[in-house]
């Protein structure tokens, strides 16, 4: 059983997965505001948060940038929406969010969610807070090419964009695995060979760990 905080302004969807991780065994606390989520997050001390990206006091990616840059994005966190774009979703991965999840939110999709962000252990270490905090979370220092997308460019070319980005996200992850990858991103792997050779994915700096 684990501790999981669940941010969310809108009642309906705080109850909803209240009673969905409730059922799975997990202790489930909720906050509906940043203000709440900062309490809840030093007393819990939670092993999950799934965090709300709008929200009215303060939106999930700045509380995320905050927790990250005092040392308290020690757990995994999710983050959810029904509007954020492509944008906001890799800028929260590169903060440190572990994923995102689209609302309407499917039980599947969350406990599938869930369960992989209670097997990644942390990537910043806790440490006490003096001044200012410069957190290195790993998804921070994945390629330069996930960091930013021009949306204003033909659909095709955004999709393209965004897919490069998200398979260099996985390869960086599972350390250039092409099989840990496949397994991770549902596509068979000579598929996935095929399609990271088609956007242009340089796998030679994966080759060493490509093997498994």
């Amino acid at each position: 059983m684990a501790t999981i905080l669940v941010v969310d302004d809108e009642l309906g969807i705080r109850n909803l997965l209240f009673e969905i991780l409730n059922d799975e065994g997990h202790q489930v606390e909720l906050a509906e505001n940043a203000a709440q989520a900062r309490t809840a997050r030093s007393s819990a001390r939670p092993d999950l948060v799934l965090l709300d990206i709008w929200m009215p006091d303060t939106d999930g990616v700045t509380l995320l940038k905050e927790w990250a840059a005092t040392g308290m994005l020690t757990m995994p966190v999710i983050m959810m929406s029904g509007h954020a774009t492509i944008d906001t979703a890799v800028q929260a991965t590169r903060i440190g969010a572990l994923a995102f999840l689209e609302k309407p939110i499917t039980m599947q999709k969350l406990l599938k969610a869930v369960d992989q962000g209670l097997a990644r252990k942390p990537a910043v270490p806790e440490r006490p807070i003096m001044g200012v905090v410069q957190a290195q979370p790993a998804a921070a220092r994945l390629p330069a090419s996930v960091q930013s997308f021009e949306l204003s460019q033909p659909l095709r070319e955004a999709r393209d964009a965004f897919e490069k980005a998200y398979f260099e996200f996985h390869l960086a992850q599972e350390g250039g695995s092409m099989t840990r990858v496949a397994e991770k991103t549902g596509l068979e792997r000579t598929h996935l060979y095929r399609k990271l050779k088609q956007l242009g994915v340089d796998l030679s700096k994966s080759k060493r760990g490509s093997g498994a």
